[in-house]
């Protein structure tokens, strides 16, 4: 079972990357985010149309045009870009009948929801996590 669809897991990995620019205050060229993010650039412009629609992202025309975040990543929240290209996040669609069940999968809901309503700007705490791995290779 996978909870996020290529849809919902590239446009995450988009909106992070302009995220990791935000601070720049310049548009980044559509090609350049597909391949820092290994998205094929058809389907990455239309995560970014999305995106645009909910106002997550702005795009600027021109030579030196692209896409930037509409406001600071510590405004936008995973959640909510998730929702944005995945629909509700769901647990299970089926009643299962069981009062028992039906407790269980509302509480798992919660917790799931809990886990995904964080920032762009959290990744931060992530990307320090990354950094202070030591890696080895012989």
């Amino acid at each position: 079972m996978t909870l996020l669809s290529s849809k919902g897991t590239y446009g995450l990995v988009a909106m992070y990357e302009l995220s990791k620019d935000y601070q720049f205050n310049k548009p980044v060229k559509i090609k350049d985010i597909a391949a820092r993010a290994n998205i094929p650039q058809n389907y990455l412009e239309q995560l970014l149309n999305i995106l645009k629609k909910d106002g997550f992202v702005k795009s600027i025309r021109g030579a030196y045009g692209g896409y930037m975040l509409s406001t600071h990543p510590s405004n936008i929240k995973v959640l909510d870009i998730v929702r944005s290209l995945e629909g509700n996040i769901k647990i299970t669609e089926t009643c299962t009948g069981n009062p028992v069940l039906e407790l269980f999968y509302e509480e798992a809901q919660k917790k799931l929801e809990k886990i995904f309503d964080i920032t762009l700007d959290d990744f931060k705490l992530y990307q320090q996590k990354v950094s202070n791995q030591i890696f080895y290779t012989i």
